[in-house]
């Protein structure tokens, strides 16, 4: 679509009010700040997303098993993770009108700021973006909501609120590994509530304080096992066939690269074309301490390029993090490379030793250590690296409606001129399927015919009945809500038993019967 015909983001809340898709959550109070709720509508794109998220990422292979853990886990688990110490963000205040914001995002809302009066003073480097005034130092904020389990409010009771769904994967690998019969290489996937204290969420559902994700951890084995087993590990130099069946001989970067690819054939499949997204990769002083890569998918919000999801390679951290603030062993034990090793001469294995411990210290890793991650490999044994695409529901969601607004200009034949406000959803996605008319409302015959129409689709899909207004009102209605395909049952539909298909972003319509109908809705609903 045309960028002139793009939403503004007013414009979209606007939409998505009136036709409901989003509200603002307690409204009648005034509203939350970063807390949103989803209506009629918006409750049924939403559920689309996150099902067409489990069947590709998790029904539609054999290598990936679910999860659906607690909001509220123990403690020690954010402590293992690193975000009780260090997930915060830095936050600055103003001396003057006592706004509290991210430093990080002072630009930005200065940005905001153009269209209202400027600030009174500058002062340096670092003003308040709303009037002027000398900010504070920033200083860290942690982002975790506290709460309290049990009757007793004591610090021995704290507890939080999850601010990521990844944690629960890797506190509950090995369960999942033994009772999945899954092995290395494979993957967990998890989709549900996580909850982050924004101090200025902004962008309408962008950034909010309680939000969904979808995040998948692809557990695979260390590069230095693959070596073992297979005499060498592929890399990208190596040009594999990332559109085949993935091998077991693939070494990290193949392993993310091909998630990368992954997730854009999903982004692709529920509507976002290639072509409006782009590709980030994170710059070596970018990335967190424990990542090895880390791709960004962005995408062109009315508010500018931000990022849609990522996918990191997150070595063997989590895990090891995990072990060792637990106690509780999370290696894997890896029968074909033990056989492999058994094939090594003590030569090999020495010169093997060597080679990884220069690997190791050239990363700044510990020599001993690499010693001991050597006799582990030789015993079939290793804590597993991963791989992790993580997206959320809602950062979709708005890409998604933003994608698929359209004004589009009409005229008809004599000349006037008129404005179709459109959602071109992807079926896949679209909150409403199809939309059932009789033509004539008070006819017995048509209502009749069109009733046992909507009831069998009922079971199928979502369905809206529509006998309110003119044929022309319910179609734009309906092409507000983003339906596809709208069924017009009429008096040769009573007669033959054929009725009016109006396709939604074309407007071509075409008499089919409901056997035709069915096997164009399903292929255009397959993934």
């Amino acid at each position: 679509m045309s960028e002139e015909n793009k939403s503004s983001l007013d414009q979209l809340s606007a939409l998505c009010k009136r036709r409901g898709f989003i509200y603002h959550s307690s409204e009648i109070y005034g509203g939350m700040p970063g807390f949103w709720d989803y209506g009629p509508l918006g409750s049924e794109l939403k559920k689309n997303v996150k099902e067409a998220w489990w069947q590709f990422t998790v029904r539609g292979r054999e290598d990936v098993a679910g999860l659906d853990a607690t909001i509220i886990m123990h403690p020690k688990i954010w402590k293992a993770s690193g975000h009780l110490d260090t997930f915060a963000d830095p936050m600055t205040m103003c001396k003057e009108c006592k706004k509290l914001m991210r430093s990080d995002q002072i630009k930005d809302i200065y940005e905001d700021q153009k269209k209202k009066p400027q600030p009174k003073i500058a002062g340096s480097d670092f003003f308040c973006p709303y009037c002027g005034g000398e900010l504070t130092e920033p200083k860290p904020f942690n982002l975790m909501f506290k709460t309290v389990v049990g009757p007793i409010e004591d610090a021995a009771n704290t507890a939080y609120l999850r601010p990521e769904t990844a944690q629960a994967i890797f506190a509950q690998f090995q369960n999942v590994t033994s009772t999945s019969r899954q092995s290395v290489p494979y993957g967990i996937a998890q989709m549900g509530k996580s909850f982050r204290n924004e101090v200025t969420p902004r962008n309408y559902i962008f950034r909010s304080r309680e939000f969904e994700q979808m995040e998948l951890e692809f557990f695979i084995r260390p590069d230095e096992a693959v070596e073992i087993m297979y005499g060498k590990v592929v890399t990208l130099a190596d040009n594999p066939n990332l559109d085949g069946p993935v091998q077991d001989d693939w070494g990290w970067e193949v392993w993310h690269k091909y998630w990368v690819e992954q997730r854009k054939k999903f982004l692709n499949a529920v509507g976002l074309p290639t072509e409006r997204f782009v590709e980030y990769w994170q710059k070596p002083d970018e990335l967190a301490h424990y990542a090895r890569a880390c791709v960004d998918i962005e995408y062109d919000f009315p508010f500018g390029r931000q990022e849609l999801e990522g996918i990191a390679a997150r070595s063997d951290f989590d895990l090891s993090q995990h072990q060792k603030h637990s106690g509780q062993s999370q290696m894997v034990f890896d029968d074909p490379l033990k056989q492999a090793a058994k094939k090594m001469d003590d030569a090999a294995k020495k010169a093997f030793v060597e080679k990884v411990q220069a690997d190791w210290v050239s990363r700044g890793k510990d020599a001993l250590e690499a010693e001991k991650f050597c006799l582990a490999l030789f015993e079939g044994k290793y804590v597993p690296h991963v791989i992790e695409p993580s997206a959320g529901v809602d950062r979709l969601m708005l890409a998604l409606l933003c994608e698929a607004y359209e004004e589009e200009k009409l005229v008809d034949e004599k000349g006037k001129e008129d404005i179709r406000t459109v959602l071109r959803f992807s079926p896949k996605v679209a909150p409403i399927k199809v939309a059932i008319f009789p033509l004539i409302k008070k006819d017995e015959a048509q209502d009749k015919l069109a009733r046992e129409i909507f009831t069998k689709l009922q079971k199928k899909v979502n369905v809206m009945w529509d006998v309110s207004g003119a044929i022309g009102r319910r179609y734009r209605r309906q092409d507000e809500a983003g339906t596809p395909w709208c069924i017009t049952v009429d008096q040769q539909s009573v007669e033959d038993g054929t009725f009016t298909v109006r396709e939604r972003d074309s407007m071509e319509q075409k008499r089919m019967t409901y056997s035709q109908f069915l096997e164009m809705m399903y292929d255009a609903l397959e993934f």
